[in-house]
């Protein structure tokens, strides 16, 4: 006799070990057991006898249960036993699941991060969960094509973050080229992207470029009433034309002002990863006036860890925020000069007004590594008379722009 609904629902435990079997017909037959209700089929293949569980009731319904029968009985007559299917089938769910696009991204990524920044890794993997992931995450790679990264890409797009969706596509690539060379995907869609999304206009560092200007805002920088520490910082910003983030992280151990020397640390400097491991330190030779300033500033936090430390902690330097402020303060908009402006202030005016410094020397001090003959060499012993005798030159040459003298470009002639 077929089971019924009512059956299924109110038969119960006997309390055998072995559990109670209660037959529907066609080789389908409900388990009862003291842990619930279990759905098999008995069937009989190549000789043997065998059992294909067909899952757990109430999940699966009696009728339910009676189509996985029926299409196990399709399975037999056409010579294919329906457990060996079932296992495939897990297998092969299985291995979908691994080939999706966050699987192969997040395996992607613990490959690789190791040897990327801190920084970059965290970013590279927060912004494929915020606008890819959700969107294409769960999709094998091999069935997603150009069209659907695009869609994607579109979303950022449409928030006016044109930079991120440029980011979300190279990483989506990085992706992608992995999937080809694990075998998880024949083809990059991304590639066929090239061109699909809205460019992005490059905004350069908002900086004074004029010596006229230049003294204006170094006179400014002399009337700060502001925080004296902060007042320094302006100052060797000009002077030093380093990175923000370097002159705000400075520490008193990078500095010998005997020798006139700061020495920023391999790790401490804009670099890839295995180059702030290896790599060697930045030195930067500090003029008269720069060692003037620091000086000055060592009766205030020179008996801590930090040249310009947090007004609200001494454990952390100053927000990366001051230096701008201080400049909005002064009256300089943030379309016309910003902390990061300084270095290229130095770098337009040295080229353009002071002669016989080659622009690779403000390279190697502005610490962008170079391929010619200084490149790789730039900051070496050797080559730091060069640096030095250039950062006396530029000091002096602020001091004239301060007061008003030489404004007008030394042009090289012949």
């Amino acid at each position: 006799m077929a089971l019924t609904d009512t059956f299924v629902r109110q038969v119960k435990h006997s309390g055998r070990a072995a559990g109670d079997k209660h037959a529907d017909g066609g080789g389908l037959y409900l388990h009862v057991l003291a842990a619930g209700k279990y759905w098999r089929l008995a069937y009989r293949f190549d000789g043997k006898q065998k059992v294909l569980s067909l899952g757990v009731y109430p999940i699966v319904t009696l009728a339910a249960a009676r189509r996985k029968r029926d299409d196990a009985k399709h399975l037999l007559e056409a010579g294919t036993d329906p457990g060996l299917a079932k296992r495939i089938a897990k297998v092969t769910a299985r291995a979908c699941a691994s080939n999706t696009f966050e699987a192969v991204a997040t395996e992607y990524h613990a490959s690789k991060s190791p040897a990327w920044s801190p920084a970059y890794a965290e970013r590279w993997l927060r912004l494929l969960r915020k606008d890819l992931f959700p969107y294409i995450g769960a999709i094998p790679l091999a069935d997603i094509t150009a069209p659907m990264v695009l869609d994607a890409l579109r979303k950022a797009e449409r928030r006016g973050v044109l930079e991120v969706a440029h980011t979300l596509r190279q990483s989506a690539g990085q992706v992608f080229r992995y999937g080809v060379q694990t075998g998880r995907c024949a083809h990059n869609p991304v590639t066929d992207l090239r061109g699909a999304l809205t460019p992005t206009v490059v905004k350069h560092m908002a900086a004074v470029l004029e010596p006229a200007k230049a003294g204006e805002l170094l006179r400014a920088i002399d009337g700060y009433t502001g925080q004296p520490m902060t007042r320094a910082a302006l100052l060797l910003s000009a002077l030093l034309f380093q990175r923000p983030g370097n002159i705000r992280a400075m520490e008193w151990s990078w500095l010998n002002l005997d020798d006139g020397v700061l020495t920023i640390p391999a790790e401490s400097m804009k670099r890839r990863l295995h180059e702030k491991i290896n790599g060697r330190p930045h030195f930067v030779p500090l003029a008269p006036q720069a060692v003037q300033v620091l000086r000055a500033l060592q009766p205030l936090t020179g008996h801590g860890r930090y040249v310009f430390p947090s007004l609200r902690t001494g454990e952390r330097p100053m927000s990366e925020n001051t230096v701008n402020a201080a400049l909005r303060r002064l009256g300089f908009g943030s379309e016309e000069m910003s902390a990061h402006g300084f270095r290229a202030m130095a770098r337009t005016l040295i080229v353009e007004n002071i002669p016989g410094i080659h622009p690779d020397v403000i390279e190697a001090q502005l610490a962008h590594g170079k391929s010619g003959p200084l490149g790789a060499a730039y900051d070496r012993a050797e080559f730091m008379q060069q640096r030095r005798q250039m950062m006396v030159t530029w000091a002096d040459y602020l001091d004239k722009l301060r007061t008003g003298a030489d404004v007008i470009p030394l042009h090289r002639t012949g």
